[in-house]
């Protein structure tokens, strides 16, 4: 594996924003640490089946393409909780990754994952819990947050040892300061950790 042309894919799903900033966060510790990172998000999905996405979104992040996933040196995954679990269109992008998961392009890569909730208690860490299965299946190399991070010791919103998360309330409360210093060693952790795969190939 080269760093030369390497990149962390941050790829995400969210409705108001919430995961969104989060992930915006992640790829600040990605670069902290000297690597690419490349912030990807999926489209919505609908129960109509004849309704369409643009290919590219009218503002934002660009959808993710399975180039942009069987390519990456490292993934950090984000959703936002549906009763305990990651959101449909994430679940879908994820779905139709079977050529990847044949052919072992993502095994033996880093990964992490990340959440916003809209409550305290809200199924963050189940949502998380969800979110590792695929990549388990995919063979990656799944890694949380020490405590070592001080901010695991004293946030009174998001934050776990199994990724990063967020409490958004009705989406309209920012990222506590804990949060954001919890996003950014998420992603300088799986940046030095592919640094180190990298360096031991």
């Amino acid at each position: 594996m080269s760093l030369m042309s390497s990149y962390i894919l941050v790829l995400y799903y969210s409705r108001y924003g919430s995961t969104k900033a989060m992930a915006e966060k992640i790829a600040e510790g990605i670069e902290q640490v000297g690597l690419e990172a490349k912030v990807r998000t999926v489209p919505a999905v609908s129960a109509n089946s004849e309704a369409t996405e643009p290919d590219i979104p009218a503002e934002g992040h660009v959808y993710c393409t399975q180039d942009d996933l069987k390519n990456c040196s490292g993934l950090i995954l984000g959703s936002p909780t549906r009763f305990g679990n990651m959101a449909a269109p994430l679940k879908y992008f994820l779905d139709s990754t079977g050529d990847i998961w044949l052919n072992g392009d993502l095994i033996g890569k880093p990964a992490a994952v990340f959440t916003s909730t809209g409550s305290l208690h809200g199924g963050q860490e189940t949502t998380l819990l969800s979110m590792m299965l695929p990549l388990m299946h995919q063979g990656m190399v799944l890694a949380g947050l020490p405590y070592s991070e001080k901010a695991l010791h004293t946030t009174t919103k998001g934050g776990t040892p199994y990724g990063a998360s967020h409490q958004s309330g009705d989406g309209s409360l920012g990222l506590s300061g804990e949060e954001e210093d919890l996003c950014v060693a998420l992603g300088k952790r799986i940046a030095e950790l592919t640094s180190k795969l990298s360096d031991s190939i």
